[in-house]
């Protein structure tokens, strides 16, 4: 008996995957709200965001541009509280300052001084684990494993996945899953996400493409 063999390309497998997708899914019925990525900067201005400090945060070219004009921290926060929510971005080091992005974050009341949260650390010197955890006041809490250390790309954009449900936290850099995470003892459970520049007047960063996909909302 001849055997007949049949050879998809890249494409076809992922058409195929769509309507496979497309089948199991109610035509009529439209995606919950924690099935969207929606997107948290528009591109055009800081609409949804407010700054906390005294750096400067501007748009340009579609870019959130952060620049440290003295020697204290700043933070560019959303004006929305976030629980559990998968976080996607771009951003690139222009200058050797360390960064973050920060979540269920709170702050002093009139201060740039964080009262509670963590943050996935940015870093563009070597071995300063970006990808890592600090804060909530007990320093570092997880960093990535030495042969993650070298994901980041210098002098260019990279892509950041972050992933915060419950006390479980990923993040892939570039594609690389540099920390996946169990907390054993978390401390904070609700508040803004916010992009750091850090105390010392070297920060100089751009984001873009931001978007997030909210699991709290039902």
């Amino acid at each position: 008996m001849r055997k007949t063999f049949v050879f998809l390309t890249a494409a076809s497998v992922a058409a195929l995957l769509v309507m496979v997708a497309s089948a199991q899914t109610p035509k009529n019925r439209a995606p919950l709200p924690n099935e969207q990525w929606v997107q948290l900067f528009n591109g055009k201005d800081l609409s949804g965001w407010n700054e906390v400090g005294k750096e400067k945060w501007s748009v340009e070219s579609g870019v959130i541009h952060g620049r440290a004009t003295t020697k204290e921290y700043g933070y560019l926060q959303t004006n929305k509280d976030y629980k559990d929510f998968h976080l996607s971005m771009r951003f690139k080091c222009v200058g050797e300052g360390n960064s973050g992005v920060f979540f269920h974050t709170r702050f002093k009341p009139g201060t740039a001084d964080v009262s509670q949260g963590l943050q996935f650390e940015i870093d563009p010197t070597p071995n300063h684990h970006t990808g890592g955890l600090y804060g909530d006041g007990r320093q570092w809490i997880v960093w990535p494993a030495p042969e993650f250390e070298y994901v980041l790309k210098q002098q260019d954009w990279n892509e950041y996945l972050l992933k915060v449900e419950g006390n479980h936290y990923v993040a892939r850099l570039n594609g690389v899953v540099v920390v996946d995470f169990t907390d054993p003892n978390p401390k904070s459970f609700d508040g803004t996400i916010s992009l750091q520049l850090h105390a010392g007047g070297d920060g100089d960063m751009m984001f873009k493409d931001i978007y997030v996909r909210d699991l709290s909302v039902r």
